[in-house]
């Protein structure tokens, strides 16, 4: 059985991202204050004690507080949004590309015209549209809008399995429709759909945050969007209170860049061409590593048998 070698870059990541998971989820319950609660004056400097550690904000509250509880919230609308667009662009992308006919043409034309409508506008417009918005809601819709360009690439790259020699072998020995999708072709795009996700997480905490900035962000709770909107609004920067918008504005930094990097290092162990490439360097060998893009799961099937030029015989 080989053994997966994950690269110093995968596990900085996962560092990364597990630091961001423990403030998120283990900060509120280390810091005991309440993110509402006034413990000082407007925009009162970084002092003694873990409640004023980062200084209060335009209330008087805590702003280490409202980070980890910000950070928190931030997190749950990016998974959440992340876990319905990878599932709503996963299922549409299967069907499309393994059926094939009218119905790849009905779900590719909705696709084209989701892709035509920019995200952030229609994202916008149902935040305004909506009285209460709840951090859930805001999960929804970002999730709802965030699909397409993952259905696309899905599409791709199952129209392409279909074609294999297994899927035949499957069909004719009965398997269901159903037991074909689950069994023989989601399988091999199951790489593809991790590092997605990852990249759907990553929208959707930006996403929220840029709602936030527009005065569109949960109601009822904190994050660290709606931590730089009110921070903004009160002047933070004309004053020079760096602490009520700065902690926020490196947090989602920190977020969005560890997310990447953790994609683009699982890009580097699912891809064999990718991690050919970084053994033979190791080993000092003559390979090359390859600058293109990844070739996506299943697209070997589609390469033609290389045609021998005619040389009109040897002299």
């Amino acid at each position: 059985m080989k053994t997966v070698n994950l690269t110093p870059r995968f596990w900085v990541a996962a560092g990364l991202v597990a630091f961001t998971l423990v403030v998120g989820l283990i900060g509120p319950l280390l810091v005991s204050t309440d993110p509402d609660a006034v413990i000082g004056g407007l925009y009162d400097p970084p002092g003694g004690g873990l409640a004023t550690l980062l200084g209060t904000d335009n209330e008087g509250q805590s702003v280490l507080a409202n980070l980890v509880y910000g950070t928190r919230t931030s997190l749950v609308v990016g998974l959440v949004a992340g876990l319905i667009a990878s599932a709503i662009g996963l299922v549409l992308g299967l069907v499309a590309g393994y059926q094939g006919g009218v119905v790849d043409d009905v779900i590719a034309g909705v696709t084209n015209v989701a892709l035509a409508i920019p995200s952030i506008v229609l994202i916008i417009l149902l935040g305004i549209a909506l009285n209460n918005r709840s951090s859930l809601a805001l999960a929804l819709i970002i999730g709802i809008t965030s699909w397409p360009w993952m259905a696309r690439s899905i599409r791709a790259q199952s129209s392409s399995i279909r074609a294999r020699e297994h899927i035949d072998v499957a069909r004719l020995s009965g398997a269901s429709w159903v037991s074909i999708l689950a069994r023989d072709v989601l399988p091999y795009l199951l790489s593809y759909v991790v590092m997605a996700f990852v990249l759907q997480v990553s929208g959707a905490i930006l996403a929220e945050a840029a709602l936030s900035l527009l005065g569109l962000g949960p109601s009822g709770t904190t994050s660290l969007g709606m931590m730089l909107y009110w921070a903004l609004q009160w002047g933070s920067v004309r004053t020079g209170a760096w602490w009520a918008f700065l902690p926020p504005t490196a947090m989602l930094t920190l977020i969005a860049f560890s997310l990447l990097l953790l994609q683009s290092s699982l890009d580097e162990v699912f891809n064999p061409r990718l991690r050919r490439g970084r053994l033979a360097r190791r080993k000092g060998g003559l390979a090359v590593a390859p600058t293109e893009a990844p070739v996506p799961v299943g697209a070997t099937a589609m390469v033609e048998t290389p045609v021998h030029a005619v040389t009109g015989g040897g002299r």
